[in-house]
């Protein structure tokens, strides 16, 4: 499995990439006028493994921006990911990819 981080300028998104097998997806969160930047920056380190940096970035990007996609993987890997955001009053959804 090959792990990298990427910045997608054109989308303002900081994501690692989990490269597998499988169809690829990602997780997206909205922001919300309820959660802290504290804790969802926690969040993001605690279910999705970000570093303190690159939770703050990304919680910046979502509340700025209104949603940011926080990991890309397959399904089944963000299916616990999401469930656990969701579990913490996030509101993530998981979207498929579409590869070109």
């Amino acid at each position: 499995m090959n792990t990298g981080i990427k910045y997608d300028e054109q989308d303002d998104v900081l994501v690692e990439d989990d490269i597998s097998i499988g169809d690829r997806s990602q997780l997206v969160v909205y922001n919300d006028d309820f959660n802290t930047f504290d804790w969802v920056i926690k969040c993001f380190m605690e279910v999705c493994n970000h570093t303190q940096e690159q939770s703050e970035q990304l919680s910046i990007l979502v509340h700025f921006k209104g949603k940011a996609t926080v990991k890309t993987g397959t399904l089944s890997v963000l299916k616990p990911m999401k469930d656990a955001l969701v579990d913490r009053g996030l509101s993530a959804v998981i979207e498929s990819l579409v590869e070109d």
